[in-house]
């Protein structure tokens, strides 16, 4: 038996008002509850302190970095802004490179539109390529993100999720273990 796989979950997004935030934490409570082999955290990029008077690793920010180096995969929650990602995912995204090399990665696009965030996981395939990160074949859409939730915060489009969160998981829990096997068993690459 492998051990645990650990798995935060990046919110990439500072905007105030964000939908996404309800997305990325109704994902980080279903992993906690549903997934006992599963480490994971909710990572909000609107409060790491990174530097915008630069980029690359210059402004790479020790803590993040350190998580990002300890995962075995990243979950990505990220909304659709204007057919593209936010600027400041990518500038945060960017302060690292070897961290990522040869480790799992899911991608949830979150829409106010009907397409649930698919230009934004498009836009965002190269890119994460860039990076070194192997993506999953699957990946998880959130339509319509203003109607999913209540005043309280309530996820009401649960039942409806659950099965596309578990095929989602299914498969970015297998590469990010078959992954995590090669990285402690074949040298990497140089």
């Amino acid at each position: 038996m492998m051990g645990k796989v650990v798995l935060p979950v990046i919110l990439g997004t500072v905007r105030q008002g964000r939908f996404s935030e309800g997305v990325a934490r109704w994902i980080v409570s279903q992993l906690e509850t549903h997934y006992p082999d599963v480490v994971t955290e909710l990572i909000d990029i609107r409060t790491l302190p990174i530097r915008t008077d630069d980029a690359g690793p210059a402004i790479k920010y020790p803590p993040f970095a350190a998580k990002v180096q300890a995962a075995d995969g990243l979950i990505l929650v990220v909304p659709e802004y204007n057919h593209g990602y936010p600027g400041m995912l990518k500038h945060v995204l960017d302060s690292n490179y070897p961290e990522y090399r040869f480790k799992a990665v899911g991608l949830c696009g979150v829409s106010v539109g009907g397409f649930g965030g698919t230009r934004v996981i498009e836009a965002l395939i190269p890119v994460v390529r860039a990076y070194g990160l192997c993506m999953t074949p699957i990946d998880l859409n959130f339509s319509y993100v203003d109607r999913l939730f209540d005043e309280q915060g309530q996820f009401l489009a649960a039942d409806e999720y659950q099965p596309r969160l578990t095929r989602f998981m299914n498969e970015l829990l297998w590469l990010a273990r078959t992954l995590q096997w090669g990285r402690t068993t074949i040298p990497l690459p140089s």
